[in-house]
């Protein structure tokens, strides 16, 4: 099945009819069907951009694709522009691993102009792409579209502020898809900043600049008629930050986007299309401001039911339910996530303490600073972020916290690899670039028991900040495998011991992968000894340095890069203590991990537990 293409073909007019019109709207339901086909089987984003589709069409019946840039935000819900722009039948391979991804990718079409996995970015893009079109005198228009939160992070006021100033010809598509802004004054505003981007409006306003300049005695009177138009429309932030504005407009009123977007292309300035759009549009169940239908695994179309429900609780639950107890008894304990309270299992803290746990939008650093500032006065902060959201903050990390010596708290979740939604995702940074900070404490759990045991550990270390991580799904280590003990700062766990020189050493949920090689391996009578490090951030030289004795041959688990991460830190430690040890780390190589499920990276990175047990052996 391919798209019609009389589709196609209408996109490319400049003026719509009212017979043009319906046949845009049946695209859309077209469009919206096909997302719903693929995403209800292969699992993705759903409701964001279901509620996009109007907005996009939109934007292909008035732009020139890809010679005015279409920049996404976050871009997960621009899956109706990667149905327009020759990706119909690949669409069906959507996050699956060699198919097409779940986020814009240049590498994937032309159309794509950048990779867009995490918010806020758009705007900043857009400014890059009209400086250098105004550098090259080039007259098309950068076209941004932004929602979801992403306007809550500072990055996008960063960018808002020298394009005000600097004036370069972009469109900026606001997708309001929470009918938050205006909506008591939405009819007469969408009137009023209508005139007021008109080319009669504008021509009046450019005579007022005109007065202000030649005749400063009526710049009181003139600036307040100028400020008494904008105090009635929502549209005054971004009017005061030198942009024009229209808006609101129907997101979904195909008419009413493709006059808003030649309106906005004419002016030449940058401007603002504010659009009121509906989350899940045209599929019920995912209708309105429900969280749970923002990413989704595959789904019954029919009634919304999941397919595949896990009986086993995640590492994210665990870590919820041990926090909330822990919050019970203790006052003291406070925490923070950034836009992801379901995500990151805080939502539950948030119902039960609101006074306490914050969600404070997409604002990474804000969380950090304000966690810091939280501990320094003696209460004890858990910020609770993905690993890739994590590195959004590495500069508060550093300076805020490190710096101060602050005892915060990261629960670092989807550390790993996370799957479907790829390089952008993938948690495996965050050990390289946390071990290089002084005075932080790194501690992971191998399996639920001990995850458990470090939320208790963090809360009651308060000498240092500390983080831990623990992955997406699963541990690969069930917890009645090897007896749970606390944690003590600094200390590794020897878990099993042998007479051979060969020691498996796992970090986190690497425990689990050494632990499955160490199966295998005894199935090739070939025994060794499995260590559980628990901490890199104190290591345990004592130990280790005892190891270092009988076992020559080390072999490192840990879901992590490998520069800087848990081989290189123990290589350098074997190095400062000129220790005659073999070490071969299994961490993830120098490059970005593609999307696909998790099992089918692993067996493309060749770490699947007879791959590695084979690597172990050549190397034997």
């Amino acid at each position: 099945m391919s798209l019609d293409s009389k589709y196609l073909d209408l996109l490319s007019q400049s003026e719509f009819s009212e017979e043009d019109l319906a046949t845009l709207n049946e695209l859309a339901q077209k469009v919206r069907d096909r997302i719903l086909e693929v995403v209800s089987k292969n699992g993705g984003h759903l409701s964001s951009t279901l509620g996009a589709v109007e907005l996009i069409i939109g934007m292909h019946c008035v732009f020139n694709s890809p010679k005015d840039p279409f920049i996404f935000d976050v871009s997960h819900q621009a899956y109706a522009h990667k149905l327009l722009t020759n990706r119909w039948n690949s669409f069906e391979s959507l996050r699956q691993i060699n198919g097409i991804s779940g986020f814009t990718k240049p590498s994937e079409s032309m159309h794509d102009y950048f990779i867009a996995g995490h918010s806020s970015t758009s705007i900043s893009l857009g400014v890059g792409v009209a400086k250098a079109f105004a550098l090259q005198d080039i007259e098309n228009i950068p076209v941004i579209l932004i929602g979801d939160g992403a306007m809550s992070a500072g990055l996008a006021y960063e960018a808002l502020n020298e394009l005000g100033d600097r004036k370069y010809p972009m469109v900026i598509i606001l997708n309001d898809n929470e009918m938050s802004i205006a909506k008591p004054i939405g009819a007469i505003s969408k009137y009023l900043s209508e005139a007021i981007a008109g080319k009669f409006t504008q021509n009046i306003k450019s005579k007022i600049e005109n007065i202000i300049n030649n005749m400063p005695n009526t710049t009181y009177l003139a600036k307040r008629f100028e400020e008494s138009i904008k105090l009635i429309t929502p549209g005054m932030l971004f009017e005061e930050l030198g942009l024009d504005y229209i808006g609101p407009i129907d997101g979904h009123n195909l008419k009413e986007i493709i006059k808003a977007l030649h309106l906005a292309k004419s002016i030449k300035k940058p401007i603002v299309v504010h659009a009121q759009t509906l989350k899940g549009k045209g599929y019920s169940p995912a209708e309105g401001y429900l969280e749970q239908w923002h990413g989704v695994s595959p789904f019954d179309r029919q009634n919304g039911t999941a397919l595949t429900k896990n009986a086993t609780k995640s590492p994210t639950q665990i870590f919820s339910e041990t926090l909330l107890e822990i919050a019970k008894q203790d006052s003291k304990v406070v925490g923070i996530t950034a836009a992801m309270p379901s995500g990151t299992g805080l939502d539950s803290l948030i119902k039960a303490f609101p006074e306490r746990f914050w969600d404070v939008a997409i604002a990474e650093q804000h969380a950090t600073t304000q966690a810091s500032a939280l501990a320094k006065e003696g209460f004890k902060p858990f910020v609770v972020i993905y690993s890739t959201f994590l590195q959004r903050a590495f500069d508060q990390i550093i300076h805020d916290v490190g710096i101060m010596k602050t005892p915060v708290k990261f629960a670092i979740d989807r550390a790993g690899i996370v799957g479907e939604d790829g390089e952008t995702h993938q948690g495996i940074f965050d050990i390289a670039y946390l071990n290089m900070i002084p005075n932080f404490v790194l501690l992971a759990p191998r399996d639920q028991a001990t995850l458990r045991l470090c939320v208790h550990f963090a809360n009651e270390f308060s000498n240092a900040p500390c983080a831990f991580r623990y992955p997406r799904k699963s541990f690969k280590l069930k917890e009645s495998v090897f007896q749970a003990t606390p944690f003590n700062l600094g200390k590794l766990e020897v878990l099993e011991e042998s007479k051979s020189e060969i020691l498996l050493l796992g970090y986190g949920n690497g425990v689990g992968r050494a632990y499955e090689c160490l199966l295998e391996l005894q199935r090739e009578n070939i025994t060794c000894s499995l260590v559980d490090l628990r901490f890199i951030k104190p290591l345990d030289k004592e130990n280790l340095l005892a190891l270092s004795q009988t076992y020559k041959k080390w072999f490192v688990f840990s879901d992590s890069v490998k520069l800087g991460g848990v081989g290189q830190i123990l290589s350098s430690f074997a190095q400062d203590y000129d220790l005659s040890i073999k070490i071969h780390s299994f961490e993830f190589a120098d490059a970005f991990i593609p999307h696909g499920k998790v099992e089918e990276i692993e067996e493309q990175l060749g770490l699947n537990t007879h791959q590695l047990t084979q690597q172990i052996l050549q190397l034997l």
